[in-house]
């Protein structure tokens, strides 16, 4: 909720400085701007909360998957790996 300079919720704040202090980068969607979608997102997702944290159109989860994932050290990884399943999804569907 809001934009990473000025974001408009306690969990997007936090969501956005563990991103920041990892040095990853990341697109954000002020889900604010738009009912429709905020709403939808919540039935594609089925995650009822926001922020939501998506790599490589996945959603990984909310804040408090993505602090658990920072204590066991596989943040980075998950994201990598959600990344690369999506160019292998992308290129078979090229042939």
């Amino acid at each position: 909720k809001g934009t990473p300079d000025k974001p408009q919720c306690g969990f997007s704040n936090q969501i956005v400085a563990l991103l920041k202090s990892r040095n990853i980068q990341f697109k954000t969607f002020n889900i604010l701007e738009d009912e429709e979608v905020r709403q939808g997102l919540k039935i594609y997702s089925n995650w009822p909360t926001y922020p939501q944290l998506y790599a490589g159109g996945t959603l990984i989860g909310g804040l408090d998957v993505v602090k658990e994932l920072v204590e066991l050290g596989e943040l980075e990884n998950e994201l990598k790996l959600q990344r690369e399943n999506e160019k292998t999804t992308a290129s078979a569907g090229d042939k």
